[in-house]
């Protein structure tokens, strides 16, 4: 659904996690799959507009952001954390997955603001336990939530949500929407997909209740506890914040970038 040619079908992609269903619920075609992938389908024109990371964004601001709507936390989110078995201070190395660069970059930058030297290696095995102390993992989405209901308290969760709060004070922004440029009406485009969040939150609990996964209570908690869905002011700033600390720390390089909203 370019310009330049006749009508065709809306390509949408979505991160295929729980976290995002009150987004996607009742959408009426879409390609469901991990964030890196979609970023790849993105940026190679096989989607029309994705529900992707948002460091996507920051590393490549092409793309026009659905103004009001994204994936975040407001403090701890509990799908988003590293694993370790012992002390915080003992760990020397974390595996990341790379399925997720807003995740792995994010923690780059906590560590670089914390001054906490690790060892950060692609290759996380999600379903494997941790046997070392000095040895930690980072996991997200219903792999992490998999992973933390089946360990409990064997070990310890370094929620990045919660420290991510603690360190700026603001919300982060875990996904965004992001309509790729040439596609036509996306205002209109943007419009519905509000409205499709906007109707999923209005009847949340029926939402809840067709979750198969994981229980009515789980659910509940996660969607109104640990994630927002609005991408207003407080969200745009900790964005920024996010992009500054990038900058800071190497990750992006020092360049003016305007939020282009719809």
């Amino acid at each position: 659904m370019t310009g330049g040619g006749a009508a065709t079908r809306l390509r949408v992609g979505a991160v295929r996690y729980l976290n995002a269903r009150p987004l996607v619920e009742g959408w009426p075609e879409i390609t469901l799959d991990h964030p890196a992938a979609l970023c790849e389908q993105l940026a190679n024109g096989d989607l029309d507009v994705a529900l992707v990371s948002s460091f996507e964004f920051l590393r490549n601001p092409i793309y026009t952001i659905v103004d009001g709507v994204s994936i975040a936390s407001d403090g701890a989110v509990y799908s988003v954390y590293i694993a370790h078995c012992g002390e915080f201070a003992e760990i020397e190395e974390v595996e990341l997955d790379s399925r997720s660069a807003t995740s792995a970059t994010l923690v780059r930058c906590l560590f670089g603001e914390l001054n906490k030297h690790a060892r950060l290696v692609s290759g996380v095995r999600p379903n494997e336990s941790l046997h070392q102390a000095r040895t930690a993992k980072l996991l997200i989405g219903d792999q992490a939530i998999q992973f933390r209901q089946r360990h409990g308290n064997r070990y310890h969760y370094w929620d990045l949500g919660e420290e991510w709060k603690l360190l700026c004070g603001l919300p982060f922004v875990y996904a965004l929407w992001l309509i790729r440029p040439g596609v036509r009406a996306a205002d209109s485009i943007a419009a519905r997909l509000r409205a499709q969040r906007d109707e999923n939150l209005r009847q949340l609990d029926e939402l809840i209740a067709r979750q198969i996964t994981y229980s009515p209570d789980f659910c509940a908690h996660y969607f109104r506890e640990c994630l927002k869905y609005d991408f207003g002011d407080r969200e745009k700033k900790g964005l920024l914040r996010f992009r500054s600390l990038c900058q800071k720390h190497g990750i992006l390089p020092t360049t003016e970038m305007l939020l282009k909203l719809l």
